[in-house]
């Protein structure tokens, strides 16, 4: 399980990544908090981090470190307008967290195939665990 300095981490990067195109939409900003919800952050902690980001911290999980990847990917598709500055952002912290070049690649190569642009986390993991083996 992850400790509350990693999760207020992941949320200060989530937010970072949904500010790259100025303003958070209300669809982006909703599916922050029910993330923040999930990790056991309180609203307040969470509106903190908007104007105060925390340093990042590593997660020392492979398996937490996909799970944070695939939260990217939804939170980029939110809006279904993937700007070219966001694929390079999200590549760069997959890169960041330690993930294969090659499976990040193939994620975003392929999530156009999916209903939404949603990959499934069955695929997702299936992908990453081809690289990391």
């Amino acid at each position: 399980m992850i400790n509350r300095a990693e999760k207020l981490s992941l949320l200060s990067e989530m937010i970072a990544f949904a500010q790259t195109d100025e303003n958070i939409k209300s669809i982006e900003y909703n599916f922050l908090f029910s993330i923040a919800k999930q990790l056991d952050i309180s609203k307040e902690d969470f509106e903190y981090l908007f104007e105060h980001p925390v340093t990042y911290v590593h997660l020392k999980s492979h398996s937490e470190r996909i799970v944070q990847f695939h939260r990217l990917v939804l939170l980029m598709n939110l809006d279904h307008k993937v700007a070219p500055k966001q694929l390079v952002k999200i590549h760069n912290f997959g890169l960041r967290m330690g993930l294969s070049h090659e499976s990040i690649n193939r994620v975003l190569d392929l999530m156009d195939s999916f209903p939404n642009k949603i990959v499934p986390p069955d695929f997702l993991i299936d992908i990453f665990k081809v690289q990391y083996n």
